[in-house]
């Protein structure tokens, strides 16, 4: 996922809404009827949070008779997780420094005695 679109997924999820829809998708693929019957907002509501969704790579669908089916995109939600791997690799790394330098300038509270 690029950058661009990375940043329109991150966007789409800052929408209440949107981060309901994409819950009840982790569950299972639903169409925009179940998913209405689900939330506490209209079918066209709906359908314009997934086209939000599916235009950020989150979402995916597919045509099964009149209706459209949405899922989840496994590689658009692998990628947010990559980036929030990264964040979290490079705080972790962070908070080690901090703590081995803090071992290094501060000697054990027992050696100061």
């Amino acid at each position: 996922m690029d950058t661009n679109r990375s940043d329109e997924a991150w966007n789409a999820l800052g929408d209440p809404s949107r981060r309901a829809i994409v819950a009840c998708l982790a569950e299972r693929p639903r169409a925009v009827g179940e998913l209405a019957d689900t939330l506490p907002i209209s079918r066209p509501a709906v359908s314009q949070h997934l086209k939000v969704l599916k235009e950020a790579g989150l979402v995916t669908d597919r045509v099964a008779g009149t209706r459209r089916i949405y899922r989840l995109n496994p590689a658009g939600v692998a990628a947010l997780r990559d980036q929030l791997d990264t964040f979290w690799n490079r705080a972790l790394v962070g908070y080690r420094d901090v703590v081995e330098k803090q071992d290094v300038v501060e000697p054990p509270a027992q050696e100061r005695q």
